[in-house]
Order: C-alpha cells, then structure tokens, then sequence
C-alpha cells in the first residue's frame, strides 16, 4: 500500500484563496440577486498591452510555420528573454547578472513554492507575519513548519509586522536558516528602506542564513528611498535568491510568466560542512521536473522591455495605482485606518475594534456586497485587518468605495 505525505494533511482543507471563492459562490447562490465588487483576490482587470498582444500573434505564426516553428524549449527559459530581463531590470540599477543566473518560471508562485526542494528538510524557516501564505504552506507539505498552534507552526518563526512596529519585521532573535521576505508587501503594501533591507542582508551574511525575496511587485513601487531588488544591497548576491513576476506589472495572470534569480556566489552547506552552489542544483532541479514556460509566452514577456511595451506597461500600473490612490482616500474619509497603496497596489484596513477578520469579510459581503481578503488568513498578526487590492475596474473601485462609506457609516 502506497503511504501519503502525512504533512499534507496539517494544512488546512482549502488553501486561502480558494477557501473565499467558496464562501462568495455560496452567498450567490443564496443571493443571486445581489451585485457583488470583489477586491479581494488580486487578479488584474486590464488587458494585455498591444505590444504584448503582437507578440503573441507574431510567436504564433511561428509554431504554425514548419521553418520557424518550435518544440521542447531550453527549461531554464530562451536566452532572448534572460538577456533582455538583465539588460532591462537589473543593468539599469548597476546591478550585475548574467543570464545563466535567470531562471524562467510560469509564475513567482511557483518557484517560491517549489525552491524548497533543493534545501534541506530539517532547517529553520522565518516568515514576516502577515505574508503571503504559500511561503509557509509549501514549507508545510515539506515537512519543515513542525505542528500547527494557536499562535502559528510550531517551527516557524514569525516577525510581526503591525502598526506598533511601522510594519518593519524585527530581525529573529534565534538563528533562521531560510528567511521569506516579500516587498513591496503582500498583504500589506507596506515596504522596507534602503536601510531596514541592508539589515536583513547583515543578519544573513552573519549567520549564514539564506534570503528567499519575493520582488513581485517592484514595479509599483514609487517612493526614493526603496530598494525594486535585494541585489541593490552590498552582499546580497552571496545569501539571497530572488523572485520577480508578469503577473501583476504585466497582467500575466492568466498567461504564467515569471522568473527566478540565482547568483553564482550563493551556497548553502550539506551535512558536512562543504559549500555547494544553488544555481546548479536549481537547473538540475527545473531540468527534471520543469519543460520550460511556453515559447509564445517568453515573447510576449519580452514585449514589455520594448519601447512600446514599457509605456503601455507602465500605463496599466498607474491605472491601479490611481485606483489604490481613491481607495486609499474614501477609506479614510469613511474613519478607517488604512496602510499600503503608496508602493503597491493593496491597502491593509483595520477592522473596528473588537471584529474580527473573518467577521469583517462576512459582513462586508452582506451587507455591502464588498468582497475582501481576511487579514487572518495570512498569518497570526492579520488578524484585526483585512485587505483590499486595487486590480479592480475604475468603476467597480469607485462604487466599492461608496457602498463601504455608506456602510461604515450605517454602523457607528
């Protein structure tokens, strides 16, 4: 008889996202009359730039043409994508990288789910709390979080980041050997300075800790003083590897593109003590399990480096950052607090005192016909918020934002 992965059973039945689509299809179904507005799940609206649209139609002419057309692609990505993302995302910020350090993924989630794979079972895990929640379910399915508790997984250790704080994760007072950090921040929009991230770097370099950095939204960010790449911090080639994503700047939800960065300098130690390179263990990890994002796809991903690419991508970003903008303001004028929506397109709201997230969710879909995402759905210090995404249709946001003035004021 085969035996199952037991820590597959730990993590709750319905991952986050998936639990909420079930409790929004259950109230319309109730309530099939209701007109609902989800800023919730961070799916984007807008369509794909015209650039990008061209060279679809354009990559698909050649898989129809026997002269031109392609099969099984290199996994680790065409080397006409990997030279264009260091000449474009890092060459401009005087960040050295060669393309055999780029790893082209069919999504950020996925490498940041998977790279787990090349490290060992038995190391420690750090997460910023709140944070994205695959960090720590798929850490979870490898058997490295230990036994969920009432305060978290009992080998997981969490670095709040609350208003108490300014939102800046404390460095961990016990040794980590794998530390996620996401910023700008998922669920919380917030970000870490110049300053804040050379300290991550510093707490790294010193205990021989490795950084998984999640820079899916760099592209929103618009505030001086804030790193769009680890790699801008002296180091960090030596103990980070890092995750960037179309999704979001490129509207690649439903097209899967992203890529990963693994520097040559950095190692992690096998039992004994001896020093080994990741990049090589990575590609030997995608060669196995991984046959390459689509050809047509890495096209389109290099569309958004041509001139044309790069304004209408930068278009689409402003269009959810005016959004996060008017939302930002509506909820204040309505008495909330509210952070986030300056470097990134999510606004993390408090929820009156004494409601909880979830109670807050159920109540914004009622009575309001809101959808948002419970902040306690992504870790121990969400709970008592909740978040907004500003991927939304300008109407949908702008009449989301009367319902919930009208509603909040409806209860005080």
């Amino acid at each position: 008889m085969a035996n199952v992965n037991e820590n597959f059973l730990k993590i709750r039945q319905n991952y986050l996202f998936a639990d909420i689509a079930r409790r929004v299809s259950a109230y319309k179904a109730a309530h099939p009359e209701a007109q609902l507005i989800s800023l919730g799940i961070g799916d984007v609206t807008r369509p794909l730039a015209p650039a990008v649209v061209e060279a679809l139609h354009r990559a698909v002419d050649e898989m129809g043409n026997e002269r031109t057309f392609r099969g099984y692609g290199p996994e680790h990505g065409y080397a006409f994508l990997r030279d264009a993302i260091v000449r474009h995302d890092f060459a401009p910020r005087g960040i050295s990288l060669e393309p055999d350090e780029i790893f082209i993924n069919d999504g950020a989630k996925s490498d940041t789910g998977n790279f787990g794979d090349i490290l060992g079972h038995d190391n420690t895990i750090c997460v910023t709390d709140p944070i994205y929640p695959v960090y720590v379910d798929a850490n979870v399915m490898d058997g490295r979080a230990g036994n969920v508790t009432d305060t978290g997984w009992s080998r997981v250790i969490y670095s709040p980041c609350t208003a108490g704080n300014g939102f800046t994760p404390a460095l961990p007072r016990q040794r980590a050997d794998m530390i996620y950090l996401c910023y700008p921040n998922n669920p919380t929009g917030t970000t870490l300075s110049r300053e804040e991230l050379k300290r991550w770097v510093g707490y790294a370099l010193e205990h021989d800790s490795l950084i998984l950095y999640d820079a899916a939204y760099e592209a929103y960010i618009t505030e001086p003083d804030v790193p769009h790449s680890i790699y801008e911090i002296e180091g960090a080639r030596q103990c980070a590897v890092e995750f960037h994503s179309y999704s979001k700047t490129a509207g690649f939800t439903g097209l899967r593109c992203g890529y990963t960065v693994v520097p040559r300098e950095v190692t992690a130690r096998t039992a004994t003590g001896r020093r080994v390179e990741l990049n090589p263990l990575w590609n030997r990890r995608q060669c196995t399990k991984f046959n390459g994002t689509a050809y047509i796809v890495q096209r389109a991903a290099e569309a958004t480096y041509s001139e044309e690419g790069r304004k209408q991508v930068r278009a689409t970003i402003d269009y959810y950052m005016d959004n996060a903008r008017l939302m930002h303001k509506a909820l204040r004028e309505a008495g909330l607090t509210v952070y986030g929506g300056v470097n990134a397109p999510y606004l993390w709201v408090q929820t009156p005192e004494g409601t909880g997230s979830w109670d807050f969710f159920a109540r914004l879909l009622a009575e309001a016909h809101v959808i948002c995402t419970p902040g306690a759905g992504f870790g121990p210090a969400g709970e008592g918020y909740v978040r907004l995404t500003a991927f939304g249709r300008r109407d949908d946001c702008t009449e989301a934002m009367r319902r919930l003035a009208a509603w909040t004021a409806g209860t005080r």
